[in-house]
């Protein structure tokens, strides 16, 4: 049971259905879908009601349109109209259930298409529904697209028509001959021609002429000058026409009703398939509308309320047409703090955080996705209660402190800990210390009984009352003494200040006079006031200043990562440029040899003489085993350093200096700016950098990766460049995304002949630091932009 009565106008609830029920195609579904946003706290229907839509909501995001859904019109009443035997529909309301039924037909075939796994439930809807194609092809055989009953709809129907056709033909004929003899004696005007007059055609002779016309007078203009008369020899056509008329009219009324006697045993089959349309057409609204407000499924727990970044929807869009932006709520209800007692100074957004909890709940409960961060999580009330806004009553004698206590009595009998109670102003209305203690002991009896829920207060006791007992706590709407401003904004874990003395001398009244009322409330008020308000001023700076802690660690790890990553390439490249140079070392012996034996081959073919070839022969290997060992010896001739804690030193090969803070064996731990790496001392030199160089290195080190990356731009035009063009601006681009650690990145190449796309993704397949490219989604640009995910 919720309360009141009214609890959705209360809550805002009323407007959010009428704009869900703004997004229905046809308006039979507005019933419909009001009924399916009905309040539950049965988790298997609030489940089921989530689920269609989120399956929706990802089918509109990939199609951008969603459902092939057109307007669809209410049968039951036309149905209900005809049921008689005898009666028959009009083409009108056959031509609707035409189009309800291809409607229906093309719904079911888009449903039945849809993949298993990912959309189940909407797959689900389409099974078993029959769509009555004979009844379509069957309207089609008897109703044209003008809504005329074909001549072919029965052989009598086209033998009337062809009747009618050639006495039509026979009157044109026969009006044409008496025209030209008229014109011919000057009794018609040469530029006169038949007319219709009463469904039959006429000859318009001036009244003063009619006596030479032979026939009746069927009317005259509307001065008297022109008579209509039908000539005597087409009387008797007129009348064969006007009976073959209503012949026809008798046909087609016979055609209608052996149609509607064969539908007719189909009408509730009919309308069992065609609520297939009014449930997606509702869970398709309800879609829309959870898209349009950037709704989610929050996960759904037993006993926790953990919202973050909530958003009062119908707030949200006023603020908007304002140009101004929402202050997201958090909120925490837990079986410890089940209750949150929130002061604060008065316009600082108490009741709005009251409301918001509340319609997000409310809204949770009808089967609607909420505007939420995706890690929030919240339960499903049996109950939600609410005392909001002025309830008195004439007609019930109640004034507006007798309205609140008897919402404190039905909150008393009826809440447990399953209701969520949402209480503004709560104790006001009466006189403040009377009402203090009625609110402290109401409050006291509502906490046993283990409910859930937000109060909004400026008594002391009950902020008091909150500090100290189990199952509440404190909230306050923080307040900008500075700029003397509400933030809007919900901190939980203290109390708030009403800051009624600096809101008064903001206003600008006499200084005496604030003081008189400092003075009249007493010192202690005053400093406890003021106690508050330096607690959140506080409470808010070291927020702040975790904030930027924690900041500045994910950037330090960022950092030391990507130094560390670049190190270890560092140490590969320079193990492949000795193992490149040993390679290329031996070749240069290798090729020195053979060029040795040619010239030893030269001299044997020449008849030189033994001895002197042996000796050359001896020479030279001696010569290439001397830049053998000489290479040998280059490599393994490395100066040794003594080094210990404290000192400068740098990588051989490399001029970052750095500072050794540990010592382990052959392993020094070196600090190089803001990274910490373990080298061989076999690899360190001596440094000539002095401290303060290192101090202004890593700052920056820190400034210069923070700059580049506030000014990172995560997309690259492209288009209009030559392929060898884009490939270095795209490799740099590349290079400088993963440096930064951006995890996505757009190259926008256009489509064209192919060419330069097909050269992007061939270079970005053999990049070590990409984990994957794709298209675009076709709405953003399709197969012109790559989208590029960057391995961090």
């Amino acid at each position: 049971m919720n309360y009141p009565k009214n609890i959705e106008e209360k809550i805002g609830f009323d407007s959010v259905r009428w704009q869900v029920a703004s997004y229905c195609v046809s308006e039979m579904t507005k019933s419909v879908v009001n009924e399916d946003m009905a309040y539950s706290s049965d988790l298997d229907v609030v489940k089921g009601k989530l689920d269609e839509i989120e399956e929706m909501m990802n089918l509109i995001r990939e199609t951008s349109d969603g459902l092939p859904l057109s307007e669809f019109a209410d049968m039951r009443e036309p149905f209900a109209e005809t049921q008689a035997v005898g009666t028959f529909m009009d083409i009108p309301y056959i031509d609707a259930l035409r189009r309800n039924l291809l409607t229906l037909q093309s719904i079911v075939i888009y449903l039945k298409a849809l993949d298993d796994e990912r959309f189940p439930r909407l797959k689900k809807e389409a099974q078993d529904i029959e769509t009555f194609q004979s009844i379509v092809k069957r309207i089609d055989s008897i109703i044209d697209k003008f809504l005329q009953v074909r001549d072919s709809a029965s052989p009598r129907l086209g033998e009337i028509r062809r009747s009618i056709q050639s006495e039509q033909t026979q009157v044109v004929r026969t009006l044409n001959a008496i025209l030209r003899e008229a014109k011919a004696h000057n009794v018609i005007d040469a530029d006169v021609s038949p007319t219709m007059r009463e469904g039959r055609l006429m000859l318009p002779v001036p009244s003063a002429n009619k006596r030479q016309v032979k026939g009746i007078v069927h009317d005259e203009s509307a001065t008297g000058k022109t008579s209509f008369i039908e000539p005597a020899a087409v009387v008797e056509i007129n009348n064969n026409i006007r009976e073959l008329q209503s012949e026809e009219r008798r046909e087609i009324i016979k055609i209608l009703t052996d149609l509607t006697d064969e539908i007719r045993p189909l009408y509730d089959a009919i309308l069992d398939s065609m609520e297939l349309l009014t449930r997606v057409d509702s869970i398709h609204a309800r879609a829309k509308y959870s898209l349009r407000i950037g709704a989610i499924v929050p996960q759904i727990t037993k006993n926790l309320v953990e919202i973050y970044q909530a958003r009062h929807p119908l707030l949200e869009q006023s603020l908007k047409a304002q140009g101004k932006e929402i202050v997201p709520l958090e909120i925490k209800l837990t079986r410890k703090q089940r209750v949150v007692i929130i002061s604060g100074p008065n316009a600082g957004g108490k009741s709005v955080c009251l409301k918001t909890l509340g319609l997000l709940q409310y809204m949770l409960g009808c089967g609607l996705p909420i505007p939420v961060a995706e890690r929030s999580s919240t339960m499903l009330f049996d109950k939600i209660m609410v005392d909001i806004g002025d309830e008195q009553s004439i007609e019930n004698d109640l004034s507006t402190y007798s309205s609140h206590l008897l919402n404190m009595k039905n909150f008393m009998r009826h809440s447990d800990n399953r209701t969520l109670l949402l209480i503004d102003e709560f104790g006001s209305g009466t006189e403040p210390l009377i009402g203090g203690a009625i609110a402290e002991a109401v409050l006291g009896k509502l906490n046993e009984k283990g409910v859930y829920g937000v109060i909004t207060t400026h008594y002391s006791n009950l902020k008091t009352m909150a500090s100290n007992t189990d199952g509440l706590v404190n909230g306050a709407m923080l307040y900008d003494r500075h700029n003397m401003q509400p933030l809007f904004t919900l901190s939980i874990g203290m109390a708030g200040s009403s800051f009624a003395i600096d809101i008064a001398t903001k206003t600008g009244l006499p200084r005496d006079v604030i003081e008189k009322a400092k003075s009249l409330v007493g010192e202690e008020q005053v400093d406890f006031d003021k106690y508050l308000q330096d607690v959140a001023r506080d409470k808010r700076y070291w927020q702040q200043k975790r904030e930027q802690i924690k900041e500045q660690e994910r950037r330090l790890k960022q950092m030391t990562e990507q130094y560390e990553a670049r190190i270890a390439a560092v140490r590969a490249e320079e193990r492949q440029i000795l193992a490149d140079a040993r390679t290329a070392a031996a070749d240069l012996i290798t090729n020195a040899n053979a060029e040795i034996e040619k010239t030893i081959r030269v001299i044997k073919e020449s008849e030189a003489e033994k001895k002197t070839t042996r000796e050359a022969r001896h020479a030279l290997q001696s010569k290439g085993e001397g830049l053998r060992e000489k290479n040998k010896a280059t490599e393994e001739k490395k100066t040794v350093y003594s080094f210990k804690i404290g000192d400068i030193v740098q990588i051989e090969g490399q001029q970052v200096p750095g500072k050794i803070v540990d010592m382990q064996g052959k392993q020094a731990v070196v600090v190089f700016g803001q990274i910490k790496s373990t080298v061989n001392v076999e690899r360190l030199k001596p440094s000539t950098a002095k401290p303060q160089v290192l101090l202004k290195q890593q700052s920056n080190i820190v400034d210069v990766i923070h700059t580049r990356q506030n000014s990172f731009n995560p997309e690259i035009d492209i288009r209009g460049m030559r392929v060898d063009e884009a490939l270095n601006e795209v490799v740099a681009y590349i290079d400088d995304a993963a440096m930064l650690h951006v995890g996505q990145v757009r190259i926008l190449h256009g489509t064209g002949t192919g060419a330069l796309r097909q050269a992007v993704r061939e270079y970005l397949a053999t990049c070590y630091c990409v984990k994957e490219f794709r298209d675009e989604h076709v709405q953003f640009g399709g197969a012109g932009i790559t989208v590029v995910t960057i391995e961090n």
